[in-house]
């Protein structure tokens, strides 16, 4: 069994070997004829290089389009940004602007008064109404007494012209707003300091009497003179009797030298020491030429302001003083027009004292 398997093993490998060189010849033209198909592909792989080459040309273009966008891009480096910059820099300038414009607001006013505010100016000259009078001129000072207790008639002078002297009474009520508003409408402000007449009439609270001790009537004045500020000096309010007393004026007209504020005298009375004791202090002074209102009437007052020139006409500057009713008031209103056109000038005291009477 065993030989014969043998033989059957050795003939099936003869025979095998025989299929297989049979068929070798055949396999190598198969071989060679799907070679060809393979070389084949080769051509269709060449095809492609050249449609790689194709693609080549598009991206030169594609590298041609992002050339401009880098184009446009330069423009934003160009800085338009900060060119808006500058434009809220233009915003500061003004903004600047401004500060010089409500710094030149004040100088105004200043020019006239550096030497006024200069350091150790007595204080008439520091609250004197800026005022230039034009030389050659003659000049009138227009005061108002008894400022400040009847309120509608003193806004009534308030709103007449400037520059007049408004007075005010110490005991007036809202005193110090009312002065305030009076000196922003240009006026010129006084303390009128209430003091004893030689008739009944009453003066008002805390007026000064010649029966009264040096120190209450200092304590008083020092009151009064405190009641508001901003004023050049003081005047009296009645007084005929109290002025007439060197003895009680000389601590009054003391304390009003060493504010530095200067002496007006209403002269109530022709015995007034008040004028005699200024020049003794060597303060800056002055007098009443004439009264407007003794009486009540329009054309009375006219005829007050007539003599008013007259006066100034001779002796270079005239002082008038009138009160806060509607006959003074209403015969101011249209002369203070009529009488600039005939060559005068109205002006505040303080350019009166300080032309004609600055003491020392």
């Amino acid at each position: 069994m065993l030989a014969l398997a043998g033989v059957i093993a050795v003939f099936a490998v003869a025979l095998g070997a025989r299929f297989i060189i049979g068929r070798d010849a055949p396999q190598k033209e198969s071989v060679v004829e799907r070679e060809a198909p393979v070389i084949a592909p080769a051509s269709p792989i060449k095809a492609p290089p050249k449609v790689a080459e194709a693609p080549p040309p598009p991206p030169p273009v594609r590298e041609a389009e992002p050339a401009p966008a880098p184009v446009p891009a330069p423009p934003p480096q160009v800085t338009e940004a900060p060119a808006p910059v500058p434009v809220p820099a233009p915003p500061p300038p003004p903004a600047m602007t401004p500060k010089p414009v409500v710094a030149m607001l004040p100088p105004p006013v200043a020019p006239l008064e550096p030497p006024k505010v200069a350091p150790g100016s007595p204080l008439w000259k520091k609250n004197a109404l800026p005022f230039r009078a034009p030389p050659g001129k003659p000049a009138i000072a227009i005061v108002i007494d008894d400022m400040g207790v009847d309120r509608k008639r003193s806004n009534r002078a308030v709103s007449l012209p400037a520059p007049l002297t408004l007075a005010w009474l110490p005991y007036a009520h809202e005193l110090p707003a009312q002065a305030r508003a009076a000196r922003a409408a240009g006026h010129e402000l006084m303390l009128h300091l209430p003091m004893e007449p030689s008739g009944s009439a009453d003066p008002g609270p805390q007026a000064l009497r010649v029966s009264l001790d040096k120190g209450e009537i200092l304590r008083r004045t020092k009151a009064a003179l405190d009641s508001f500020d901003g004023y050049v000096g003081v005047n009296n309010h009645m007084g005929s009797r109290f002025t007439a007393d060197s003895a009680a004026m000389a601590p009054v007209l003391g304390e009003i030298a060493r504010r530095g504020l200067l002496w007006l005298d209403s002269r109530t009375t022709a015995k007034s020491a008040g004028l005699t004791l200024a020049r003794e202090f060597q303060m800056p002074f002055a007098g009443r030429d004439i009264f407007l209102d003794n009486e009540m009437t329009v054309s009375a007052v006219r005829g007050q302001l007539a003599k008013t020139e007259q006066v100034a006409r001779k002796q270079g500057y005239a002082i008038a003083i009138g009160h806060p009713h509607d006959a003074t008031i209403d015969a101011l209103a249209s002369w203070m027009p009529e009488v600039q056109k005939r060559g005068f000038v109205l002006v505040p005291v303080s350019a009166v004292v300080r032309a004609h009477h600055t003491g020392g």
